[in-house]
Order: structure tokens, then C-alpha cells, then sequence
């Protein structure tokens, strides 16, 4: 629904990580003129684009008990977006004039550019103030409602702060989840892996590509980090193979360019003697197994009485992949849409948040919230998609942005951003060492500038 005319209201917020969903998420709250507490369990801002050496001692993060390394950036990452595209709307990824020659120009940055990014973003709109580091929260649930209330329901936080070994219990107006999802991993299945005697990691556990020379190692997906951590390995290992279930069975194709890499079909099974068969009939000697799968959402510290669940990489029911329509809009999540532009989406969707917590946007009716979801459930279904697709956003990404833009009563998705997003898309399947730094849409960088030029803030 539209803008609304109804009095603006103030809320005590706490929004959960002070990564790039979680710093815009503070901003446009406390503009729209509510109180902000921000839980960050690092001892900055940034989230997953924090780089660390440390990996978890578990190399799949299946053990629950494991100590939890919440980062999963390797050493060679670069953004598969360019960084006008990538930012936020009214403060540009530009290039930095007069800054550390420490920052990385390029339009396809390292993960350090991104992060340094987010470190002046917080600077720029006071952040930090906000923000309590080094504080993990333990557990939010349902605060019984009080005389007075008047329909808000309230949140209990209970958190722990590392430095002064203090544990807080704390009462919420709303809450704000923003804790990301690259923590939790998904794994392959397998045939034949209980008996397999070889070492099976998760990407989120790669950092180098040293360790593994010399040996032949097997990566199970296609996603970004499949595609760069295989050319990455492929300097060092003797053999590098691809395995994706999207290619067709027969597929064994050695990589232009390489002498040592190979693209296949899905593993077929596995060997007590180590070897790896594939789809395609080829059997190979393998020492790793790597999972470039994915991950799971994940929320360990969230009570919310059977409202919110996932099931097969569903979070739901929630409208517009934000509110829970039993718990709207007193609890939100910001971030679950993948396979988008995130940071853009990130600063309207918190608009969006921050506009019906105070009362200037109406939502619809919990009936209606959930009438529409069940629909979009359907339709998914009817279309042959599988749950865990359900947050798969792609080019539906736009007429997403410009409904949030048309509810906060702002300007939607620029057509240069859109335009740069499809045709680098193309790019990188069809020149995946090229892409990032040969590229044709000078036309696009320069509308992009031009709208920088213009943007306040």
C-alpha cells in the first residue's frame, strides 16, 4: 500500500548484524526517527566481507559444536559485480579520490575495497554510535504484551558482550534480523561418502589456494565461488574437476586455457579405494572433495512459536521476503533474496521497514499478507521450482526493487544499474577469466557518474 497519512511513531529497534544489510538497515531507521541498537558479535562492521586466515576446525561446519568462523571470503576474491552497480543508491561504490593508496581502483575490487566500502558508509552516517560490538545475541523471543501496549509486540533480547563478560535481557519495540546467510553450509549428497577415504571440505573453509598443490581435488558446484576457487586451485593442484547437476550426464569438457581443469556432470558415487565416478562414466583418483553448494539459513537465536520456519532453504511464510504476517511488523528480516544486487535492495528494503514500523506505510491485512504468499507458493510450484529456489530473485529482482521504491514513495531502479547487471551477467558466462577486467559498457559507467554527481545525502 501507499504512503499513508497516519502520525508518525518512534520504536526501540534492535537490528541483529552490522554487515551491509544491517548498517543501511540502522540508517534508514533512525531516520525515519526511531531508536536504534545494533548487535554486531565482531568488533566491526562488515559481516562476511571481514577477511580472516582462521578456518573452523571442522572442514564441512557440520559439527554444532564447533567454534563458528563467520566469514567466507577467500584470499583471491573479487566482486563479480562492478562497483557502480554494486553500491548503495545515494552513497556511490565510486572510485575514492585522495584516500589510502592501500584501496583497490579496480571496477571489479577485492574484498577489501568492499569492506573499506562499508567502513566508510558507517563513518559517513554515524553508525558506530549505534552499534554494540563484540555482543552475540543468544536468544530472541516473544516478550509477553504489558497494559499499554496497544498491539505492539514486544521482543525479549538476551545477549552476551566477550570484553566485559556481561549478559544483558534486554525488551524491544521490533526487531530487525539481519545476520546474513553464509554461515551455515549446504552439503552434497553423496553415495558411497561414509566409506570414502579422502578429506571433504566446504567452501566457506577456503581461504588459499597453497595447500593444495600437487593433489587432485573435486569441486561440486557452479556458483561464483565454484568458478573462481577452481581457477584459483587449478595454479597449484595436478588436477582440478568440476562437478555441476545441471550439466547434462556426458559432460567431460577440459577448460580453455588449462591444461589441468575439467568440467563434468554430477558424482555418481564414491570409493572405500578413493576414487570419484561421475556421471559421464570417467573415474578419477581424488584426494578432495570440495562442496561449493550454498548455505542454509540459519536463525539459532529466534523464537517465534512455529510462525517463522525453514524447511529445504524456505524462510517463511514471509511477504515481500520480509514480514512474518503474524509477527508484522514487529519482526522483519532484511537479506534473503539471493541472486540479486544486494547492496540496493539492502537500502529499500530498510526504507520499506523503517516506514511502516513508524506508521507513514500501511501493510496489508495478515489475510491478505498470507493469501498472497500462498499464491506465490503456487505459483512456484506449478512452475516445477523447488523449495529451496523460493529466495531466487534473478532479473525478478527489479520489479521487486521498484515495488518497495513505490511503496517508501521513492525513485525505483536506475535503467543503467539494471542494464550493467544483465550484460554482466552475460559477460561472465561466456568469459569467465576475462570478465572482470575487459569489459564494453563504458556508456553505462558514464550514466553512472552522471546520477553519482546528482545524489545527496
Amino acid at each position: 500500500m501507499a504512503p499513508s497519512l497516519s502520525p508518525i511513531r518512534s520504536h526501540h529497534v534492535a537490528v541483529i548484524g552490522a554487515g551491509a544489510a544491517g548498517l543501511v538497515a540502522a540508517r534508514e531507521l533512525r531516520r525515519e526517527g526511531h531508536s536504534v541498537v545494533v548487535f554486531e558479535r565482531q568488533k566491526q562492521v562488515g559481516g562476511t566481507w571481514i577477511y580472516t586466515d582462521h578456518v573452523e576446525p571442522d572442514p564441512l561446519s557440520v559439527d554444532p559444536t564447533r567454534p563458528v568462523v563467520h566469514s567466507s571470503v577467500y584470499g583471491s576474491l573479487r566482486t563479480n559485480l562492478p562497483r557502480e552497480c554494486m553500491g548503495y543508491r545515494d552513497f556511490p561504490f565510486a572510485i575514492r579520490s585522495g584516500v589510502s593508496e592501500s584501496r583497490d581502483p579496480r571496477r571489479f575490487p577485492s574484498h577489501g575495497e568492499v569492506l573499506a566500502y562499508l567502513q566508510d558508509f558507517s563513518k559517513e552516517f554515524g553508525i558506530e554510535e549505534m552499534i554494540r560490538f563484540e555482543t552475540a545475541v543468544v536468544r530472541v523471543s516473544p516478550a509477553a504484551k504489558s497494559d499499554g501496549d496497544e498491539g505492539i509486540g514486544k521482543w525479549r533480547i538476551e545477549s552476551t558482550e566477550k570484553e566485559k563478560k556481561t549478559h544483558r535481557d534486554e525488551i524491544y519495540d521490533a526487531v530487525v534480523v539481519c545476520n546474513g546467510h553464509y554461515i551455515e553450509p549446504r552439503l552434497a549428497e553423496i553415495p558411497g561418502i561414509s566409506s570414502w577415504p579422502g578429506k571433504e571440505m566446504h567452501s566457506h573453509n577456503y581461504r588459499l589456494p597453497e595447500p593444495f598443490k600437487d593433489q587432485v581435488v573435486v569441486l561440486i558446484g557452479n556458483s561464483a565461488s565454484a568458478v573462481d576457487i577452481s581457477r584459483d586451485i587449478a595454479g597449484f593442484a595436478k588436477e582440478v574437476h568440476v562437478a555441476y547437476r545441471s550439466n547434462p550426464a556426458d559432460t567431460f569438457i577440459k577448460q580453455p586455457g588449462y591444461s589441468n581443469l575439467w568440467m563434468h556432470s554430477m558424482i555418481e558415487r564414491v570409493h572405500e579405494d578413493g576414487s570419484v565416478v561421475f556421471q559421464n562414466g570417467e573415474t578419477i583418483l581424488v584426494d578432495v572433495i570440495m562442496h561449493c553448494t550454498g548455505y542454509k539459513y540459519h536463525f539459532p537465536f529466534l523464537e517465534t512459536n512455529g510462525n517463522v520456519t525453514v524447511d529445504d532453504n524456505r524462510v517463511g511464510p514471509l511477504y515481500k521476503d520480509v514480514f512474518p504476517p503474524a509477527l508484522a511488523p514487529w519482526l522483519s528480516f532484511m537479506g534473503i533474496p539471493w541472486k540479486v544486487v544486494p547492496f540496493p535492495l539492502f537500502e529499500l528494503q530498510g526504507k520499506w521497514i523503517a516506514g511502516v514500523l513508524s506508521g507513514r506505510i500501511m501493510l496489508p491485512s495478515k489475510e491478505d499478507m498470507m493469501g498472497e504468499i500462498k499464491s506465490f507458493y503456487a505459483t512456484l510450484e506449478a512452475q516445477g521450482i523447488p523449495k529451496r529456489y523460493t529466495h531466487q530473485m534473478g532479473n525478478a529482482q527489479f520489479e521487486y526493487n521498484d515495488w518497495l521504491a513505490s511503496q517508501c514513495g521513492c525513485s525505483g531502479t536506475e535503467e543503467w544499474r539494471k542494464e550493467m547487471y544483465l550484460t554482466t551477467g552475460v559477460r561472465r558466462r561466456a568469459h569467465p577469466e576475462t570478465y572482470r577486467d575487459e569489459w564494453e559498457d563504458y556508456h553505462l559507467v558514464s550514466q553512472a557518474y552522471q546520477d553519482f554527481s546528482l545524489y545527496t545525502h
